[in-house]
């Protein structure tokens, strides 16, 4: 059907998100029956507002950089869609002649591509509609891992390969450290930072995810035990992280308006912040925490090739998906089998996205639930995008007396 194509971005950015826009872009050109390209500015709240733009006058060089730009270049929203919406969805999509639509997004953004999809059929507008994923969390189901986690897991790695270099040597001064990692519901990230990790001793120690509840006595108990053995102790944990009887480690009650903890928004509090201060208390010692927040999501020097050219790739299967008459799906990655990293490009039902959170498999946790298993690793390697940067480990041959 010809018609004019519309897209927009929503929810938190990725490093790579911008590479799925331009997938779309370069896609769309190819086939004669998408005649205009539009976008939305700051997501559906922007359609709403009619406040579009036409992505066909961009010049080609603006094209080309998009691809290796991070944050959302159209700007972004956390607007959930109302039924009271969706006639004015509607409206927009006739005056434009919207007939091909892409949302980038989580399982929110899936969700409101589902119901803007089916809107529309049920009103007799015809519009073939795809969900392109994207998530630093990899919380979403139907898909091997979503576009934006590989680069944001490099983020984390590299943190904790630096970071941890730093407790180590400072092990006399402050031996602990609390590195936190974005992760609501699941513990993709925090658990990246076990790349860091090359010889036994090595930072992290211990991670901590949302998947496996945390008790005081356990955290205190794995704490001692690597002060003992290493001399200072690196913890990994999810922002999501929560106590045996389910309050959040971060003791946050604000929620946003999709429902979901507003992680650091009582008073500055974190889950990084309160396991520090419970173990320097408790054990009479100084430490530090680290909260990076909103830089791992969109930190283009620590990209993962990998995870940009998969993000492209999304972007134009979408399109793809789309021109053959495809709609109310999501693309998704499936590996293939086989030693050697490959994926193949399909596509999922919406509805099956919104199904729950995708979390990490007990197969990915040790018998102790305190680290991650060496099949955690291989499935995360190829992610990344490559090898961490070598980095120098003296000897440490003890010196003797005399000349």
């Amino acid at each position: 059907m010809a018609g004019n194509l519309l897209i927009g971005q929503s929810g938190g950015p990725t490093a790579v998100i911008n590479a799925s826009l331009a997938g779309v872009l370069d896609e769309a050109r190819r086939h004669p029956q998408i005649r205009r390209l539009l976008g939305m500015r700051w997501g559906i709240q922007g359609l709403l507002e009619e406040d579009l733009v036409d992505l066909g006058a961009e010049d080609a060089r603006t094209l080309a950089l998009l691809r290796a730009t991070p944050s959302s270049a159209l700007g972004s929203c956390r607007l959930k869609v109302q039924d009271e919406h969706l006639p004015r969805i509607l409206e927009v999509f006739r005056r434009y002649d919207v007939r091909y639509f892409f949302y980038i997004g989580g399982d929110d953004s899936q969700n409101t591509t589902h119901r803007v999809v089916r809107y529309c059929l049920d009103q007799g507008h015809e519009v073939f509609g795809i969900g392109i994923p994207k998530t630093v969390d990899n919380d979403l189901f139907g898909t091997d891992h979503t576009p934006g986690y590989g680069s944001a897991a490099r983020y984390v790695a590299l943190s904790m390969q630096q970071g941890g270099r730093l407790a180590r040597d400072m092990q006399k001064v402050d031996p602990v450290l609390v590195y936190q990692a974005v992760g609501r519901d699941a513990g993709w990230l925090a658990a990246a930072a076990a790349l860091a990790r090359e010889e036994e001793g090595d930072p992290p120690h211990l991670i901590y995810v949302p998947e496996v509840p945390l008790s005081r006595e356990r955290l205190l108990r794995d704490a001692e035990d690597c002060l003992s053995r290493h001399g200072f102790v690196a913890i990994s944990v999810g922002e999501g992280a929560a106590w045996e009887g389910g309050d959040p480690v971060s003791g946050t009650t604000v929620r946003d308006r999709f429902g979901n903890p507003e992680f650091g928004a009582t008073g500055g509090s974190s889950a990084a912040m309160v396991i520090k201060t419970i173990l320097c208390n408790e054990l009479g010692i100084r430490g530090e925490f680290q909260v990076v927040e909103s830089l791992q999501m969109a930190a283009q020097d620590r990209v993962s090739e990998v995870d940009r050219e998969e993000a492209f790739e999304v972007g134009r299967e979408a399109v793809r998906l789309a021109v053959a008459g495809r709609t109310g799906r999501m693309v998704a990655m499936e590996r293939e089998p086989g030693p050697a990293y490959r994926v193949r490009y399909v596509d999922v039902p919406l509805t099956r996205v919104n199904e729950g959170k995708q979390r990490m498999p007990e197969a990915f946790l040790d018998r102790d639930r305190s680290f991650v298993t060496e099949a955690f690793l291989q499935y995360l390697r190829p992610l990344v995008g490559g090898p961490l940067p070598a980095m120098a480990r003296l000897r440490g041959v003890r010196a003797t007396p005399g000349p």
